[in-house]
């Protein structure tokens, strides 16, 4: 079964149980990898070299990551690993995203008294059921060529060997320092006698290499099941969380079809749902085709782009969660006359207040996020995007298991209208619930035209969306892999009703004229997202990769 929209210029599609063909038959000259840290990079090259394939390598990169930057993912965490199979053409996102415990209730974070608390962030009572390790080795098992061993091997070595701390890691220690001391396990590897070791200081994770020993033996099994299952439930539960070994038993990837997407000559595959990121893009690019947007001024672009994101997000906050247990309008939302009905609200001269739009609570992910791409010499490619929600996750770590656990629980809503950490508000579609998966922002893409293909995703909590968005806006606009993930970042969410900018990303000019359309402007004092892409030029066989020059990163040819 196939729900189809196909109108004006840009169609959008929400595929159930199909494949979409590759249209390139150009051999891939070159393995390519894109990651936040060096050192992963280099696992998954690795990995490649040694004839594997790009699953393996987003196995190797994944693991790596979450032994080398702990603040954005990791054993505890969960993601979405988007894949492509040049076979035949298939695309599929595999949904590692944490759950809910089967103990969780829709008000289970709302004091009696409604003062705020930080139980859906801090501490056992704030992490999902991870989904990393049910997705290396599914990847492994299905898709791979190697076992799941010989691609955690990088980051078992790399966890009992050590890795200098980089300035990157150091400032994500600072922020968490007094939460990370109180966390003893936590505090025992990432502080040194409770101060903030410096840069260069060698961070070694014996027990967190154990536990990716345990991986590499026993594969997923050995880890929601059994004593170590064990272990993790007896600990979180003592300190007050509420998992059992059933909910760890249970958990379960899913394998969902992309959305995919047309604007004007290329076709996005992206993330669906629990990721907002495909439906809020696909939104956007919708509004932005029934405009002449390429030749615009570079002022009513940026207004017009600004305009289309608030609306994206405002239906996100009314309308998305988890599919498996709430029904959403994707066909209507993704549809161009939806798109024309909104873009008949919006003013080339003036910004629309977002009080004036429908409330999108009719009742009363982190910033610190990771992303890799991938591209193998047979055309397989991989974008994931993985996470543990804030900085350290709930900064917490069993006793005797070396990893921390996510704070993802707040990325449900958890009191309808309510902002998250991230500020994002929602409603019944994404509340609380026993199983669930919480709505996410990460939005791993490919972008293919019949002159190349771009591989990108980001992290950055909210801003992933627009972080995405404009960077592949600039792919079309014909910047390089290098210049997208350096590109000044600006984001609108709906709601604060506040464009926020990076420091310096717009000159006073440009500033001045988004102002004086009506737009709030929030300058902040922090840079924001990782990007990490990979172009290939079909006509010349160039592949490129560039990781974003805001982090610690790396990318590979081969």
């Amino acid at each position: 079964m196939r729900l189809m929209v196909r109108l004006r210029g840009f169609a959008a599609l929400y595929l159930l149980g199909s494949a979409l063909a590759s249209a390139n038959t150009v051999p891939v000259p070159k393995n390519a990898v894109a990651s936040a840290h060096p050192l992963a990079t280099a696992a998954g090259m690795d990995v490649l070299r040694a004839g594997g394939n790009a699953f393996d390598a987003a196995v190797a990169v994944s693991a790596v990551l979450a032994v080398v930057e702990p603040a954005s993912s990791g054993v505890g965490g969960g993601g979405f690993y988007l894949l492509h199979f040049a076979k035949n053409g298939r695309n599929v996102m595999v949904d590692a995203r944490e759950t809910a415990p089967m103990a969780a209730r829709r008000d289970m974070y709302v004091a009696p008294d409604r003062a705020p608390g930080t139980s859906s962030t801090d501490g056992p009572l704030a992490a999902g059921i991870p989904g990393e390790p049910a997705a290396w080795a599914h990847l492994a098992q299905r898709y791979g060529r190697f076992p799941l061993s010989r691609s955690l091997a990088p980051a078992i070595r790399v966890a009992r060997d050590g890795f200098p701390l980089y300035q990157r890691l150091q400032n994500a220690i600072r922020v968490k320092q007094s939460q990370l001391a109180a966390s003893p396990d936590a505090g025992h590897v990432f502080l040194q006698q409770g101060q903030i070791p410096d840069v260069g200081a060698v961070i070694r994770q014996p027990e967190l290499a154990a536990t990716l020993e345990l991986l590499a033996r026993e594969g997923a099994k050995g880890f929601y099941e059994g004593p170590f299952a064990g272990r993790l439930v007896d600990g979180i539960r003592r300190d007050g969380g509420i998992w059992t070994r059933q909910d760890l038993a249970h958990y379960r990837v899913v394998e969902r079809d992309p959305l995919v997407l047309h604007y004007r000559d290329a076709t996005l595959v992206t993330a669906s749902p629990p990721s907002a990121g495909g439906v809020v893009m696909g939104e956007a690019l919708n509004i932005l085709a029934g405009y002449d947007y390429a030749h615009l001024g570079a002022d009513s672009r940026r207004h017009l782009a600004i305009e289309a994101l608030r609306r994206g997000f405002r239906d996100r906050a009314e309308y998305l969660g988890d599919p498996d247990f709430v029904s959403m309008p994707l066909t209507r939302l993704l549809s161009m006359d939806y798109a024309a009905g909104m873009a008949t609200a919006i003013r080339l001269d003036r910004a629309t207040p977002s009080d004036v739009l429908r409330p999108a609570a009719e009742e009363v992910e982190g910033p610190h996020t990771t992303h890799f791409s991938v591209l193998d010499a047979a055309g397989n490619r991989v974008a994931a995007t993985i996470s543990v929600n804030l900085f350290f996750g709930a900064t917490y770590v069993v006793p005797g298991t070396g990893f921390l656990l996510n704070d993802t629980m707040d990325d449900f809503s958890t009191e309808v209208g309510k902002p998250n950490a991230f500020q994002l508000v929602g409603a019944d579609a994404n509340a609380v619930g026993p199983g669930k998966r919480p709505l996410s922002s990460m939005t791993p893409t490919f972008v293919e035209t019949p002159k190349g293909l771009l591989i990108i995703g980001s992290p950055g909590g909210s801003t992933i969306i627009s972080n995405v968005f404009f960077g592949i806006l600039g792919w079309f606009d014909g910047m390089s892999a290098a210049q997208i993930v350096a590109m000044p970042r600006i984001h609108h969410q709906y709601l604060p009703d506040v464009v926020t900018l990076e420091p310096g990303a717009l000159t006073a000019a440009e500033r001045a004229a988004l102002e004086r359309q009506g737009h709030r402007i929030s300058e902040g004092r922090n840079a924001w997202g990782n990007t990490q892409v990979i172009t290939w030029d079909y006509g010349t066989g160039k592949v490129e990769t560039a990781s974003d020059p805001r982090g610690f990163g790396a990318g590979q040819v081969y």
